[in-house]
Parts: C-alpha cells; structure tokens; sequence
C-alpha cells in the first residue's frame, strides 16, 4: 500500500509481517508458501505468526496514538515467550540481544524491538491510522507525527472524507 522505503534495520521484519495482511482486500500472505517462507515459517506456525502480527499491528497503532483495531494477546505477552541472547563482540565489546533460536519468528521479532528501543526508532514504526489499510509504515517525519501509510492514499481519502463532511453540513 506504501511508497515509504522500508523501515529500518529489525523492523523491516516487524513491518513485513504486519503488512502480510491487506486489510481492504483481505488478503493474507501468509496463506501462500512463498510469503511464509520469506518470514521463515512453516505452514504449522501460521496460527502463531497471525497472531503475532496482530499483537504488532495493535502496538504500532498505538504508537500513532490509535485504539487497538482488535483485542489482541498482549505483544509483551508474546515476546515474553521468545529466548534472546546477550552476544558480545570479542573485537570491540559490542553487546547485543540476538535470537536464542533464528527460526524462531517470535525470538526474531523480540530482537528487531530490542535493536529498534535502544537505536530510538521502536515508536517511529506506527500503523495507518485508516481503518480499511492499518499497514504498517516507518515514520520518517521530522516531528514523527505522521497519521497515514501513503498520503496519496489514505491521507488523501481521509482528507476528501473530512471534505464533503464539512460540505454536506454547510
């Protein structure tokens, strides 16, 4: 639905999972081989990664200020389920928390939020505030206040909404 690049770093993972569902048209992709296997899962952990996409899309709707779109499993109740590990760098003493297992997408994704809280970026990855698209898009914006995944799209609908609302009352 987006023009915006990816997000950066371990949340490129995080917003392609969450973008894995096409909301208006309802289209999952995880209901192909191909799409699973870019995400490193298997037929029998799709249950688990839907899940766990919908736990991050209400954690990023909040982080743009958004209700759930759902009542979802906590994301920290599901993260807490992920074994990470503390990896140091015997050159220059750089630690980092890496996926205990790295087929494990849970583990993967408790990675990518760590990496992303201690750069500063875990809040600029929001969800769309439109109601038909809530895909998931990396805030770039000097204030981090963006509201829409392509303002072409949802920003333009939502401002033509707000348009003839206005007009239908005048």
């Amino acid at each position: 639905m987006t023009e915006r690049s990816p997000a950066p770093g371990g949340l490129a993972l995080v917003e392609a999972l969450v973008n894995t569902l096409d909301i208006e048209s309802g289209a999952d992709a995880l209901d192909t081989p191909e799409a699973r296997a870019r995400l490193g899962i298997t037929a029998e952990g799709t249950d688990r990664a839907r899940t766990l996409r919908e736990s991050l899309r209400a954690t990023l709707l909040a982080h743009a200020g958004h209700p759930p779109h759902r009542e979802v499993t906590p994301l920290g109740t599901l993260l807490a389920e992920a074994p990470l590990l503390v990896t140091v760098d015997a050159a220059d003493g750089s630690a980092a928390l890496t996926p205990a297992d790295d087929r494990s997408l849970h583990a993967r994704v408790a990675a990518a939020v760590a990496e992303a809280l201690v750069a500063g970026t875990w809040i600029r990855l929001k969800a769309c505030e439109a109601a038909d698209c809530h895909w998931a898009y990396y805030d770039r914006s000097p204030a981090g206040r963006g509201r829409w995944c392509s303002m072409q799209v949802c920003g333009a609908r939502a401002k033509m909404r707000r348009y003839r609302a206005k007009e239908a009352e005048g």
